[in-house]
């Protein structure tokens, strides 16, 4: 089973075919949204997924307050056993400018005070998860055949820095980010790539670049300018999705 967690410019699938919501209670809270559970039509199959707003109907929840936690555990339960994370990102590296396609290989982490873990020491069992490659190297190939299939540009290597937000970064933290070996700047893949991991859930993410980081234009960031690029990229997520979906069944 297939989940799709969807970032910000993504909160609504129409084209899937919807068969029911459902609210799931978890040890850990709420999720996000309720889980809808769909079938994608590519190709004559009937493929069933399982989509999540990670920011809840609306986008209501800024990135520090997601519960990762519960969001990982109701997919886990409802019988996920991949994950294609959607991130709308800032980006440094070369050539990853706006309306960029990219798929990260390594994450750096600079949040805190988010849930990290499942926490099994409760139960006397600490998870030191191995985290050397963060993301699914299966997931990931099959993700950059997808974006040669729908024939989009792309890069096929990232580092992911993951910042706290909600607010944007200053252009001396980007060139800290710069100076660390950071291509993209988000707010979004930590914890929940880490949870995926103990959870033995593959993931893997497709980023949209929708901005140059703090610093890298001539001019101040501008959320509107940002969402522009994000509603013109949504169509090609989207394809891409269907192609990635038939791919992995």
């Amino acid at each position: 089973m297939l989940a799709i967690i969807g970032g910000s410019g993504l909160n609504q699938f129409p084209e899937l075919r919807i068969i029911k919501e459902r609210y799931v209670s978890t040890p850990y809270g709420d999720c996000s949204a309720p889980l809808t559970f769909a079938e994608i039509q590519s190709e004559g199959k009937n493929i069933p997924v399982i989509f999540l707003p990670r920011h809840g109907k609306g986008h209501r929840l800024p990135p520090h307050l997601i519960n990762y936690r519960a969001n990982l555990w109701a997919l886990k339960e409802a019988g996920v056993t991949r994950i294609l994370a959607i991130n709308a990102v800032g980006g440094m590296g070369a050539g990853m400018g706006p309306g960029a396609f990219v798929v990260p290989h390594q994450l750096i982490d600079y949040t805190w005070g988010r849930e990290q873990s499942f926490n099994f020491a409760a139960d006397g069992y600490v998870n030191h998860i191995d985290f050397t490659q963060p993301y699914s190297a299966r997931m990931r190939e099959l993700l950059i055949q997808s974006l040669a299939v729908a024939e989009l540009p792309f890069h096929q290597e990232a580092v992911y820095g993951c910042t706290q937000g909600p607010r944007l970064e200053t252009a001396a933290e980007i060139q800290r980010l710069i100076r660390d070996g950071c291509d993209l700047v988000g707010m979004t893949a930590m914890p929940e790539a880490a949870l995926a991991r103990e959870l033995g859930l593959e993931y893997a993410a497709l980023c949209l670049v929708v901005n140059w980081a703090a610093g890298l234009a001539d001019q101040e960031l501008s959320v509107d300018e940002m969402m522009q690029v994000l509603a013109a990229g949504i169509s090609d997520i989207k394809k891409t999705i269907f192609i990635f979906a038939n791919a992995t069944i």
